[in-house]
């Protein structure tokens, strides 16, 4: 069972949080202007759509979209991010 707590921070993670998340799911160096929660998907994943800057470019960096996912396991209460 997901507790009300916990579908609170699955569905109001801030950019921040979310960064948060890939971090400790091994992804490093993660940052995002905004962020918002689309839904839970099919497979019972919580869907954010983000908008960051690609730092790999040179000095005429464009705002990028994407997406990040949450999957939370129920039996240990641990959350996974991926893209």
């Amino acid at each position: 069972m997901i507790t009300a707590n916990q579908l609170k921070t699955l569905t109001t993670a801030s950019p921040l949080g979310l960064a948060k998340f890939l971090a400790n799911s091994g992804y490093t160096g993660c940052s995002f202007k905004s962020a918002e929660f689309l839904g839970i998907t099919n497979a019972g994943q919580f869907c954010y759509s983000v908008k960051f800057f690609d730092e790999g470019g040179g000095p005429g960096d464009e705002l990028q979209d994407g997406k990040v996912f949450l999957e939370f396991n129920h039996a240990t209460g641990a959350v996974k991010a991926d893209f």
